[in-house]
């Protein structure tokens, strides 16, 4: 009886050796490099010549004119849904960083930056959704300048 159990258990384990021989061998076939392709040496054929001048190209297509606001807008809002999640916003604020790093030694942590980022986020959602309208991210402007005089000529 004892050598009948130690001699299925033999068994089984030659049987789990040898399957894992062969899916270790299939594994090693599914990575091997493509074979090499058949060199022949057949002519290249003539490449047609064409008076470029008949061609006509399909119409480029039309550029619609947006806003520096909406242009703007679009810059953050990346899946297009016309609303601007925290995650979005975060995302490119890289030069927000920059900014924030007063003594240029960039060694500004990630807490810092984007405690000054979701605080500015807060400030313009308004309706506390947790998402910007158009109108809200409309208040996140940049201040800009009056334009300078050239000359008082």
């Amino acid at each position: 009886m004892n050598r009948i159990f130690l001699g299925a258990i033999g068994a089984l384990v030659l049987a789990g050796i040898g399957l894992f021989w062969w899916q270790g061998r299939a594994q090693v076939e599914q990575g091997a490099p493509p074979p090499e392709p058949a060199v022949t040496e057949t002519p290249q054929p003539d490449i047609p010549i064409s008076d470029p001048q008949d061609l006509e190209g399909p119409e480029p297509p039309e550029a619609t004119e947006l806003s520096r606001e909406q242009r703007r807008f679009f810059r953050y809002d990346r899946n297009r849904d016309l609303r601007i999640t925290r995650n979005e916003m975060l995302s490119s604020r890289t030069d927000a960083f920059r900014k924030l790093d007063k003594d240029g030694n960039n060694l500004l942590t990630f807490e810092e930056w984007a405690v000054a980022t979701v605080t500015r986020f807060d400030t313009a959602d308004s309706d506390r959704n947790r998402e910007l309208t158009q109108a809200e991210f409309a208040t996140t402007a940049p201040k800009r300048s009056p334009a300078r005089r050239r000359c008082a000529c």
